[in-house]
């Protein structure tokens, strides 16, 4: 199945984890896929991996894009719509996935610390979306936007990630009510533990890796994290025609952790 041949693709953070894998899952289904990522080199080899499996199509333009963007920074979010216009003429799909993580007690947080994370996982979201809007109106479009479990439930020792995510999910459920007069669709995937990167960082800050490991497989019924591609499969679903029906929801994908007593 090929649910977005001739559509336009932008994802945050796609430069690795989720968001290279759910770009380069768009690609495999014919999208142009511009990937907006802070860290140029990462953004650049994930485009161009892309680029090695799916050759430019007959208008000659790469499949796969990669445009250094800060999310938090406005001139840069501004800049890089300008940019996936002037190359593709269009946009159909924006997959906000740029995230930071800062686990850690509330009252030893750093309020540099918060400012960035708040900046990069809401002020980022804002951004995008707000300069996204006017053409995803033309093209009916839709926001698929990254929170988390901990966004729905909270997560002990993670509160103003948790309290980001939350944010997020807020965002999407007032967003969908706004813009689906334009027939703008708005969701958000909510993912507990996934092998990513981010994940792997958090395992590492915390003071028993080995123990923070085995807790995480623990915290899933199904008995470990999810995949990238799991995740994936969500995203792409709520961003394809089959979901033409679904505005506003905050989809769990989280192998069970929400479940228990």
């Amino acid at each position: 199945m090929r649910r977005f041949v001739n559509k336009v693709v932008l994802v945050t953070g796609g430069g690795s984890g989720i968001g290279e894998t759910s770009a380069r899952r768009f690609a495999a289904e014919g999208a142009a896929v511009i990937i907006a990522d802070w860290n140029e080199a990462d953004g650049r080899q994930a485009a161009e991996r892309i680029n090695t499996q799916h050759p430019a199509p007959e208008s000659g333009r790469p499949c796969a894009i990669a445009i250094r963007t800060d999310v938090s920074n406005e001139e840069d979010v501004a800049r890089l719509i300008r940019s996936v216009i002037d190359a593709y003429g269009r946009l159909d799909v924006l997959y906000n996935n740029a995230a930071v993580i800062h686990p850690g007690a509330l009252e030893d947080i750093e309020m540099t610390a918060f400012e960035r994370l708040m900046a990069v996982n809401v002020k980022g979201v804002f951004l995008m979306i707000k300069h996204a809007i006017p053409h995803l109106r033309r093209s009916k479009g839709s926001i698929v936007n990254m929170s988390s479990l901990g966004g729905l439930t909270g997560q002990a020792s993670n509160p103003i990630y948790a309290a980001s995510k939350g944010a997020v999910i807020a965002m999407t459920k007032s967003l969908a009510l706004d813009y689906a007069p334009d027939g703008v669709r708005v969701n958000c995937i909510c993912p507990a533990g996934v092998s990513t990167p981010l994940l792997a960082e958090w395992v590492r800050q915390q003071p028993d890796p080995p123990k923070t490991e085995q807790a995480l497989r623990d915290m899933h019924p199904l008995g470990r994290p999810a995949e990238p591609e799991e995740v994936a499969d969500a995203v792409l679903f709520l961003a394809s025609n089959q979901s033409s029906f679904i505005t506003g929801t905050a989809l769990p994908v989280e192998g069970g952790a929400s479940l228990g007593y």
